[in-house]
């Protein structure tokens, strides 16, 4: 059905809106610890020629890296509408991934995990470094900033299951008034020293390095807290959508962004020993405090990007087979991207509470900070790359300059923040190892599972004269199945040990694609009668999807005169029990943080919206 322009005219408002109010709060206050952490990296007393070498840095950093990498080409790598490192995966056909299938797929996982790092530092630095401006405005308020601190992000956590698209409606208007109110001080600030606006010269930046040598390098570990955020805006672009995101960045939060940032150069120019030029903007005062209100407001909106990212790569993850199920909830009726996953969201709650509690200051944590996310940025250029070349067929010499100007930045930005390791950088990356690990001892035990599945049972063409002569009992059993070419087991094992075996049986296969992130409904089942009593039921799923089974069988079987009684069926589930045992391929370690993996997963049932009520399960013990 049509929509009147009005009407489109107002969603697309709408979705700007919501962008604004989730997918720029990182990127968007960084202004408020950037340029202090800047000035502050040399050792010494920056000078003028500093002040505009970094200012140069900054500007051409939010051009090159978010403008031109994120925005123009990045956004363009959209996997129907998701973005995010999974999506880039998942653009890679299959036929082309060849023997490197496997080192592409562990370096989307590197890259993955690396974002969850990010995402749990991000909240930390994004609310304690507005909370900090109280101690600015009154000093002796500065004991409260901990427990303030902690406080607000608790209840940022808390309100998440809200969804992304309510939240953006609640943080739009705040984020509107946020860069406007940054915008609009660093205009009266350039105004006074309006020579600033000489640093928008990359001249500048060359400048910087030659005056420095190698050592001027390192002050990029803290530029790049100015682009921090920018692969949170592609992560994120499944929520929007890429025509809102760019509209948005290109005409507001950019402008703001550059005022503030040269605005709190100018101010500088005239109190050059200024501790914290962001909160100098304005006098002492109430105005002062009315800046630290609507900065912690931002803060708290600016963690919201890197958390609605988190959830979106768990989700492609799950759906991939990296990551154990996990409770996925729509929030919204009208755009699919928008979920909430509880046990991500606490997890990250807890972390980012333990950082605040740990470092206990932004300028702390700064040091923790980017290392994580510029290792993410490195790899996303690198599989982009291979896009270019395998699903797209641009040639070498289109496909390398463009890699080779991504990773100029990417790696240059990557080797600053190396050093940055030992004062707190390992934090992120360790967060980013643990994810790693899941990810691949979950897939190579699903992998193994399978396997021991396929070996062990038979398939449909052998089990049927084991059951030809078996009673069959009345009723209809649907047996959830991972192997279109082998019997469930769990059917097997009640065959053996039951003797019996249902009248009618459906065999229930979901089967997720690792290649689309929404599968059409005139694909999304098929049907086939394999006689004896057995029929064979696929569902089709995109890696961004979360079916309803029962309601599908339900249609399914009515529309092929199935026998299926709604309420009277039976789904029989298989739970594998892992005995990690000396023997098994993984390794005892190995396998025994599968093992406790699986036994913390989501049971199918919920996770397929199965009736509880109506669900058997039988267990099988195996040591992999």
């Amino acid at each position: 059905m049509s929509h009147p322009p009005g009407s489109s005219r107002a969603s697309f408002s709408l979705l700007c809106l919501g962008a604004l109010g989730v997918v720029f709060g990182d990127i968007g206050t960084s202004p408020l610890y950037t340029l202090k952490e800047c000035l502050g990296a040399g050792g010494g007393p920056p000078s003028v020629t500093d002040l505009y070498g970094i200012l140069s840095l900054i500007f051409w950093s939010l051009m090159m890296v978010v403008t031109v990498k994120y925005l123009a080409f990045m956004m363009r790598a959209d996997n129907k509408g998701e973005g995010g490192i999974f999506a880039l995966l998942a653009l890679i056909p299959k036929a082309a991934r060849g023997r490197g299938k496997s080192a592409i797929a562990i370096l989307v996982v590197c890259g993955a995990a690396l974002l969850y790092g990010d995402g749990t530092i991000t909240p930390a630095i994004s609310v304690l470094s507005a909370i900090e401006g109280l101690a600015v405005a009154k000093p002796s308020l500065a004991s409260a900033v901990i427990p303030i601190t902690c406080a607000i992000l608790f209840g940022l956590f808390l309100i998440q299951s809200r969804g992304t698209g309510t939240i953006g409606k609640l943080f739009g208007p705040i984020m509107i008034l946020w860069f406007g109110t940054i915008g609009a001080l660093g205009a009266v600030q350039i105004a006074k020293h309006p020579e600033i606006l000489r640093a928008l010269s990359p001249l500048w930046a060359v400048g910087y390095f030659s005056d420095h040598g190698a050592t001027g390098a390192l002050i990029l570990g803290s530029v790049v807290l100015a682009v921090t955020g920018g692969e949170a805006l592609y992560a994120d672009m499944g929520h929007f959508g890429r025509g809102p995101i760019r509209a948005v960045w290109m005409f507001f939060v950019l402008p703001a962004l550059v005022l503030c940032y040269f605005g709190q150069g100018a101010l500088w120019l005239s109190e050059p020993t200024v501790a914290n030029p962001f909160f100098a903007l304005v006098p002492e005062g109430p105005a002062a405090f009315a800046l630290v209100a609507l900065s912690s407001a931002a803060t708290v909106i600016a963690s919201q990007a890197l958390i609605s990212g988190a959830f979106s790569l768990t989700r492609q993850a799950m759906q991939l087979g990296y990551f154990p199920r996990v409770t996925i909830r729509h929030t919204s009726h009208d755009t699919e991207g928008q979920i909430y996953v509880p046990e991500i969201n606490w997890l990250l709650a807890v972390g980012c509470i333990l950082l605040v509690l740990g470092f206990r200051s932004s300028d702390r944590l700064a040091s923790a900070y980017g290392l994580a996310v510029t290792g993410t940025m490195a790899i996303t250029s690198i599989v982009y790359y291979v896009v270019t070349r395998q699903t797209w067929g641009w040639s070498r010499a289109k496909a390398l300059p463009l890699l080779a100007l991504f990773l100029s930045f990417d790696l240059a930005f990557l080797t600053a923040n190396a050093f940055k390791f030992i004062d707190g950088g390992y934090v992120p990356v360790l967060i980013g190892v643990a994810f790693v690990a899941a990810m691949l001892i979950w897939s190579k035990g699903r992998r193994l599972v399978v396997e021991e599945f396929t070996s062990s049972f038979p398939s449909f063409a052998e089990v049927v004269p084991q059951v030809e002569g078996r009673a069959r009992i009345p009723g209809t059993a649907v047996y959830l199945s991972s192997s279109l070419a082998h019997m469930p087991p769990c059917m097997m094992r009640l065959v053996q040990r039951g003797h019996s075996l249902n009248e009618t049986v459906v065999l229930l296969t979901v089967a997720y694609s690792d290649s689309e992130s929404r599968i059409p409904d005139e694909r999304r089942v098929e049907y086939e009668a394999l006689g004896h009593g057995f029929h064979r039921v696929i569902v089709h799923a995109g890696y961004m999807e979360q079916p309803a089974v029962h309601p599908l069988l339900i249609a399914t079987c009515a529309a092929h005169d199935v026998a299926f009684p709604p309420a009277e069926v039976t789904y029989y589930l298989g739970r594998e029990t892992i005995l990690a045992g000396p023997e098994g391929k993984m390794g005892r370690i190995a396998e025994t943080m599968y093992s406790y993996m699986q036994r913390n997963a989501i049971t199918a049932d919920r996770h397929f919206g199965i009736p509880a009520d109506q669900v058997i399960e039988i267990g099988t013990q195996i040591d992999l």
